[in-house]
């Protein structure tokens, strides 16, 4: 085999692997296509940030509120059930546990936020380490 030749071999072989790990990583998160938080629009995702900002005000532990996207514009219907798992205070500081259950076309996906407040007014997400 001239030196050409299996420079041209090497790169077309290369370049099968290469393409064919980009498919696999990229086959692998198709799964989320059908996941209810990939039929969410904004106005969705402001909706249900309000509806979990009222149960953090509102509900005690263990108690749950529903939510739907009626009115938010999208022709997918996506409802949730919200529930405040656990508090845990610190001094001032109040953190809970949230548990969202949310569900569209049949699929349902299950979400862990934790929030945090100072002065029981602004909540904040807590990233996960």
């Amino acid at each position: 085999m001239s030196m050409q030749t299996r420079v041209l071999f090497h790169l077309t072989v290369g370049g099968l692997l290469l393409g064919g790990a980009i498919g696999a990583q990229a086959a692998n998160l198709g799964f989320l296509n059908d996941t209810p938080i990939s039929y969410m629009k904004q106005r969705d995702v402001d909706s249900i940030k309000s509806a979990v900002i009222t149960a953090l005000n509102d509900k005690q532990d263990g108690e749950s509120t529903n939510w739907v996207n009626e009115g938010t514009g999208n022709s997918v219907k996506i409802d949730a059930t919200i529930t405040i798992a656990s508090t845990a205070k610190d001094g001032e500081r109040t953190c809970r546990d949230v548990g969202v259950v949310l569900n569209a076309k049949g699929q349902s996906m299950s979400l862990r936020p934790q929030f945090c407040t100072q002065d029981s007014v602004n909540w904040q997400l807590q990233k996960k380490h």
